[in-house]
Protein backbone atom coordinates (compact mmCIF):
# COMPACT_ATOMS: atom_id res chain seq x y z
CA UNK A 1 0.00 0.00 0.00
CA UNK A 2 1.12 3.65 -0.95
CA UNK A 3 2.16 5.63 1.65
CA UNK A 4 2.11 8.54 -0.74
CA UNK A 5 0.37 11.84 0.02
CA UNK A 6 -2.41 12.63 -2.76
CA UNK A 7 -1.63 15.65 -3.54
CA UNK A 8 -5.00 18.32 -3.43
CA UNK A 9 -6.21 21.84 -4.78
CA UNK A 10 -9.69 23.40 -4.92
CA UNK A 11 -11.22 27.44 -6.08
CA UNK A 12 -11.98 29.30 -3.46
CA UNK A 13 -15.21 31.01 -3.49
CA UNK A 14 -18.49 32.47 -1.99
CA UNK A 15 -21.04 31.37 -4.11
CA UNK A 16 -18.68 28.67 -5.64
CA UNK A 17 -21.55 26.01 -6.93
CA UNK A 18 -21.35 27.56 -10.44
CA UNK A 19 -17.25 27.14 -11.10
CA UNK A 20 -16.76 25.06 -13.97
CA UNK A 21 -13.02 24.80 -12.34
CA UNK A 22 -13.37 21.52 -10.69
CA UNK A 23 -14.97 20.13 -14.34
CA UNK A 24 -11.96 21.34 -16.37
CA UNK A 25 -9.23 20.21 -13.27
CA UNK A 26 -11.02 16.92 -12.61
CA UNK A 27 -10.70 16.19 -16.54
CA UNK A 28 -7.11 17.28 -16.28
CA UNK A 29 -6.22 14.84 -13.94
CA UNK A 30 -8.48 12.20 -15.09
CA UNK A 31 -7.07 12.18 -18.78
CA UNK A 32 -3.20 12.39 -17.23
CA UNK A 33 -3.47 9.67 -15.32
CA UNK A 34 -2.83 11.56 -12.18
CA UNK A 35 -4.00 10.49 -8.37
CA UNK A 36 -4.79 14.05 -6.96
CA UNK A 37 -8.12 15.86 -6.41
CA UNK A 38 -9.67 19.14 -7.27
CA UNK A 39 -12.51 20.37 -5.07
CA UNK A 40 -15.15 23.71 -4.68
CA UNK A 41 -14.87 25.64 -1.25
CA UNK A 42 -17.49 27.86 -0.27
CA UNK A 43 -15.48 30.37 2.39
CA UNK A 44 -16.97 33.11 3.98
CA UNK A 45 -14.84 36.15 3.90
CA UNK A 46 -14.42 36.55 7.38
CA UNK A 47 -12.87 32.57 7.83
CA UNK A 48 -10.66 33.34 4.31
CA UNK A 49 -7.11 33.17 6.38
CA UNK A 50 -7.71 29.98 8.63
CA UNK A 51 -8.78 28.34 5.61
CA UNK A 52 -6.34 29.24 3.58
CA UNK A 53 -3.06 28.97 6.09
CA UNK A 54 -4.55 25.27 7.52
CA UNK A 55 -5.01 24.57 3.38
CA UNK A 56 -0.79 23.27 3.21
CA UNK A 57 -1.11 20.96 6.55
CA UNK A 58 -4.33 18.72 4.95
CA UNK A 59 -2.14 18.10 2.10
CA UNK A 60 -3.06 20.80 -0.14
CA UNK A 61 -0.61 22.22 -2.96
CA UNK A 62 -2.95 25.08 -4.07
CA UNK A 63 -6.13 26.43 -5.32
CA UNK A 64 -7.56 29.01 -7.83
CA UNK A 65 -9.58 32.02 -6.19
CA UNK A 66 -12.37 33.94 -7.25
CA UNK A 67 -14.76 36.40 -6.38
CA UNK A 68 -14.88 38.15 -3.59
CA UNK A 69 -11.55 36.81 -2.44
CA UNK A 70 -9.06 37.81 -4.93
CA UNK A 71 -7.82 41.07 -3.51
CA UNK A 72 -7.99 39.82 0.14
CA UNK A 73 -5.59 37.01 -0.67
CA UNK A 74 -2.68 39.10 -1.72
CA UNK A 75 -2.43 40.32 2.01
CA UNK A 76 -2.61 36.81 3.37
CA UNK A 77 0.25 35.35 0.95
CA UNK A 78 3.69 35.59 1.99
CA UNK A 79 4.47 36.07 -1.44
CA UNK A 80 3.07 38.09 -4.54
CA UNK A 81 4.47 37.55 -8.11
CA UNK A 82 4.99 41.21 -9.94
CA UNK A 83 2.09 40.16 -11.93
CA UNK A 84 -0.36 39.77 -9.23
CA UNK A 85 0.86 43.19 -7.95
CA UNK A 86 0.74 44.73 -11.47
CA UNK A 87 -3.47 43.51 -11.25
CA UNK A 88 -4.12 44.32 -7.89
CA UNK A 89 -5.64 40.67 -7.50
CA UNK A 90 -4.93 36.95 -7.42
CA UNK A 91 -6.14 34.02 -8.81
CA UNK A 92 -3.44 31.59 -7.86
CA UNK A 93 -1.84 29.98 -4.80
CA UNK A 94 0.89 27.90 -4.81
CA UNK A 95 1.42 26.29 -1.09
CA UNK A 96 5.24 25.66 -1.04
CA UNK A 97 6.96 22.49 0.96
CA UNK A 98 7.97 25.02 3.75
CA UNK A 99 4.38 25.82 4.32
CA UNK A 100 4.73 29.60 2.60
CA UNK A 101 2.39 30.39 0.51
CA UNK A 102 2.54 32.06 -2.89
CA UNK A 103 -0.02 34.21 -4.95
CA UNK A 104 0.10 34.90 -8.26
CA UNK A 105 -2.52 36.30 -11.24
CA UNK A 106 -2.66 33.98 -14.43
CA UNK A 107 -5.65 36.00 -16.00
CA UNK A 108 -3.81 37.92 -18.58
CA UNK A 109 -1.67 34.81 -19.62
CA UNK A 110 -5.34 33.12 -20.22
CA UNK A 111 -6.76 35.93 -21.80
CA UNK A 112 -3.32 36.27 -23.89
CA UNK A 113 -3.43 32.43 -24.75
CA UNK A 114 -6.89 32.07 -25.73
CA UNK A 115 -6.82 35.21 -28.05
CA UNK A 116 -3.74 33.99 -30.31
CA UNK A 117 -4.95 30.38 -30.32
CA UNK A 118 -8.45 31.86 -31.43
CA UNK A 119 -6.99 34.50 -34.03
CA UNK A 120 -4.06 33.40 -34.84
CA UNK A 121 -3.22 36.18 -37.92
CA UNK A 122 -4.14 38.83 -35.18
CA UNK A 123 -0.90 41.56 -34.84
CA UNK A 124 -1.32 43.43 -31.57
CA UNK A 125 0.84 46.31 -33.48
CA UNK A 126 -2.14 46.48 -36.14
CA UNK A 127 -4.02 49.38 -34.30
CA UNK A 128 -6.09 50.15 -31.34
CA UNK A 129 -8.01 47.78 -29.31
CA UNK A 130 -11.71 48.96 -27.41
CA UNK A 131 -12.10 47.33 -24.23
CA UNK A 132 -15.54 47.62 -22.78
CA UNK A 133 -15.73 47.77 -19.00
CA UNK A 134 -12.99 48.97 -15.92
CA UNK A 135 -13.88 45.51 -13.51
CA UNK A 136 -11.71 42.77 -12.51
CA UNK A 137 -10.75 41.22 -15.49
CA UNK A 138 -10.25 44.26 -17.33
CA UNK A 139 -7.04 44.84 -15.42
CA UNK A 140 -5.81 41.69 -16.60
CA UNK A 141 -6.81 42.25 -20.10
CA UNK A 142 -4.96 45.62 -20.51
CA UNK A 143 -1.54 44.70 -18.96
CA UNK A 144 -1.27 41.38 -21.65
CA UNK A 145 -2.65 43.63 -24.35
CA UNK A 146 0.13 46.69 -23.38
CA UNK A 147 2.55 43.89 -23.12
CA UNK A 148 2.00 42.17 -26.08
CA UNK A 149 2.78 45.70 -27.89
CA UNK A 150 -0.68 46.90 -28.61
CA UNK A 151 -0.23 50.50 -29.14
CA UNK A 152 -3.32 51.91 -27.29
CA UNK A 153 -6.48 50.68 -25.73
CA UNK A 154 -9.39 52.43 -26.05
CA UNK A 155 -11.28 52.48 -22.52
CA UNK A 156 -14.94 52.98 -21.84
CA UNK A 157 -17.14 52.45 -18.84
CA UNK A 158 -20.75 52.88 -17.19
CA UNK A 159 -18.47 54.68 -14.39
CA UNK A 160 -15.75 57.23 -15.63
CA UNK A 161 -14.14 57.37 -12.48
CA UNK A 162 -13.32 53.36 -12.63
CA UNK A 163 -11.96 53.81 -16.46
CA UNK A 164 -9.89 56.92 -15.18
CA UNK A 165 -8.44 54.88 -12.48
CA UNK A 166 -7.11 52.28 -14.62
CA UNK A 167 -5.73 54.97 -17.08
CA UNK A 168 -4.18 56.45 -13.93
CA UNK A 169 -2.25 53.14 -13.34
CA UNK A 170 -1.43 51.98 -16.97
CA UNK A 171 -0.36 55.25 -18.34
CA UNK A 172 -0.82 57.37 -21.51
CA UNK A 173 -1.44 54.23 -23.89
CA UNK A 174 -4.75 53.79 -22.02
CA UNK A 175 -7.50 56.68 -23.58
CA UNK A 176 -10.77 56.82 -21.71
CA UNK A 177 -13.89 57.77 -23.62
CA UNK A 178 -17.70 58.40 -22.42
CA UNK A 179 -20.17 55.29 -22.37
CA UNK A 180 -22.37 56.59 -24.43
CA UNK A 181 -19.91 56.75 -27.52
CA UNK A 182 -19.18 53.08 -27.08
CA UNK A 183 -20.73 52.05 -30.38
CA UNK A 184 -18.72 55.06 -32.36
CA UNK A 185 -15.52 53.81 -31.04
CA UNK A 186 -15.85 50.42 -32.43
CA UNK A 187 -14.70 51.77 -35.64
CA UNK A 188 -11.31 52.15 -34.03
CA UNK A 189 -10.91 49.07 -32.97
CA UNK A 190 -8.58 46.12 -34.81
CA UNK A 191 -9.53 44.37 -31.42
CA UNK A 192 -13.11 44.64 -29.51
CA UNK A 193 -12.69 42.81 -26.12
CA UNK A 194 -16.21 43.01 -23.56
CA UNK A 195 -14.97 42.95 -19.78
CA UNK A 196 -18.31 43.81 -18.73
CA UNK A 197 -21.34 41.35 -17.71
CA UNK A 198 -23.28 43.05 -19.84
CA UNK A 199 -24.84 39.97 -22.43
CA UNK A 200 -24.28 37.13 -19.84
CA UNK A 201 -26.74 34.76 -18.89
CA UNK A 202 -29.29 36.43 -16.19
CA UNK A 203 -27.02 40.13 -16.98
CA UNK A 204 -28.53 42.80 -18.90
CA UNK A 205 -27.81 43.07 -22.56
CA UNK A 206 -24.93 44.86 -23.78
CA UNK A 207 -27.06 47.69 -25.21
CA UNK A 208 -24.65 49.58 -27.55
CA UNK A 209 -24.86 50.10 -31.54
CA UNK A 210 -22.56 47.17 -32.92
CA UNK A 211 -22.49 47.60 -36.53
CA UNK A 212 -19.85 50.02 -36.50
CA UNK A 213 -17.22 47.18 -35.72
CA UNK A 214 -14.73 46.79 -38.57
CA UNK A 215 -15.16 43.49 -40.85
CA UNK A 216 -10.84 43.35 -40.17
CA UNK A 217 -11.25 43.14 -36.59
CA UNK A 218 -10.97 40.62 -33.92
CA UNK A 219 -13.77 40.39 -31.43
CA UNK A 220 -13.62 38.45 -28.45
CA UNK A 221 -16.25 38.43 -25.52
CA UNK A 222 -14.76 37.04 -21.97
CA UNK A 223 -18.15 35.61 -20.90
CA UNK A 224 -19.00 31.90 -21.34
CA UNK A 225 -22.28 31.99 -20.77
CA UNK A 226 -23.92 31.70 -23.27
CA UNK A 227 -20.88 30.81 -25.10
CA UNK A 228 -21.88 32.60 -28.26
CA UNK A 229 -23.22 36.10 -27.00
CA UNK A 230 -25.16 39.13 -29.31
CA UNK A 231 -21.75 40.43 -29.28
CA UNK A 232 -20.31 37.68 -31.27
CA UNK A 233 -22.94 36.42 -33.45
CA UNK A 234 -23.17 39.96 -34.78
CA UNK A 235 -19.23 40.11 -35.05
CA UNK A 236 -19.30 37.13 -37.21
CA UNK A 237 -22.49 38.21 -39.11
CA UNK A 238 -20.06 41.38 -39.63
CA UNK A 239 -17.19 39.25 -41.29
CA UNK A 240 -15.13 39.38 -38.16
CA UNK A 241 -12.66 36.64 -36.29
CA UNK A 242 -14.79 36.23 -33.06
CA UNK A 243 -12.91 34.57 -29.76
CA UNK A 244 -15.27 33.25 -27.24
CA UNK A 245 -14.26 33.48 -23.46
CA UNK A 246 -14.04 29.77 -22.53
CA UNK A 247 -10.50 29.57 -23.47
CA UNK A 248 -9.47 32.17 -21.35
CA UNK A 249 -10.87 30.38 -18.16
CA UNK A 250 -9.15 26.88 -19.71
CA UNK A 251 -5.80 28.74 -20.54
CA UNK A 252 -5.72 30.84 -17.06
CA UNK A 253 -5.30 27.01 -15.48
CA UNK A 254 -2.84 25.70 -17.14
CA UNK A 255 -0.20 27.49 -14.80
CA UNK A 256 -1.48 26.05 -11.74
CA UNK A 257 -2.45 22.92 -13.10
CA UNK A 258 1.39 22.21 -14.21
CA UNK A 259 2.32 24.01 -10.54
CA UNK A 260 0.51 21.73 -8.07
CA UNK A 261 0.61 18.19 -10.08
CA UNK A 262 3.84 18.56 -12.13
CA UNK A 263 2.61 18.26 -15.54
CA UNK A 264 1.88 20.88 -18.00
CA UNK A 265 -1.86 19.76 -19.76
CA UNK A 266 -2.48 20.05 -23.10
CA UNK A 267 -5.87 22.37 -23.82
CA UNK A 268 -8.32 20.43 -26.61
CA UNK A 269 -11.63 20.14 -27.67
CA UNK A 270 -11.92 17.74 -25.42
CA UNK A 271 -10.91 20.07 -22.86
CA UNK A 272 -13.48 21.93 -24.05
CA UNK A 273 -16.42 19.46 -24.20
CA UNK A 274 -15.42 18.38 -20.37
CA UNK A 275 -16.34 21.63 -19.35
CA UNK A 276 -19.65 22.38 -21.72
CA UNK A 277 -20.66 18.72 -20.32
Amino acid sequence: MSEAKIPLAGVIGNPIAHSKSPLLHGHWLKTLGIAGHYVPLHVEEDQLEAVIRMMPKMGFVGANVTIPHKEAVMKIADQVTDRAKLMGAANTLIFRPDGSIMADNTDGYGFLTNLVAGAPDWDPKSGPAVVLGAGGACRAVIASLLEAGVPEIILTNRTRDRAEQLKSDFGGKVRVEEWVQAGNLLEEGKLVVNTTSLGMVGKPRLRIPLDGIRKDAVVTDLIYTPLKTDLLTTAEELGCTTVDGLGMLIHQAVPGFERWFGTKPDVTEDTRAAILG
